[in-house]
């Protein structure tokens, strides 16, 4: 199972990562229709590419993962509810539901669960 969380790790990790540096215009943009101001929505930008790269140091140092993970969850949650009160169809709900459910996998393998 360590190796599918570290894979897990990863992926959200990457996917985190080109979201917010290489497509975000359209962050930019996500966040003016979800009427968040630019002080949260790079608070939000910089606790992500922050807990992607503890998830990524998480490899050698696995007292790491359980919190960084837990959190990037809570940011999904956040971005599920955001997609949510916007109404957005439902393609554009599956990318945060997909690392919400990675992060709570890493969090229950490295938690003892899984």
């Amino acid at each position: 199972m360590d190796k599918a969380s570290i894979l897990a790790q990863l992926i959200v990790s990457i996917s985190v990562i080109s979201v917010w540096v290489f497509r975000y215009d359209n962050i930019v943009l996500e966040f003016k229709q979800y009427g968040i101001s630019n002080l949260l929505r790079n608070i939000v930008g910089a606790s992500k590419i922050s807990l992607a790269t503890i998830l990524i140091l998480g490899i050698w140092y696995t007292e790491l993962l359980i919190i960084s993970s837990l959190l990037m969850a809570f940011l999904m949650i956040c971005a599920q509810f955001y997609h949510i009160k916007v109404k957005n169809p439902l393609l554009k709900y599956i990318p945060s539901f997909v690392l919400l459910v990675l992060s709570l996998f890493i969090a229950a393998v490295n938690y003892g669960l899984v």
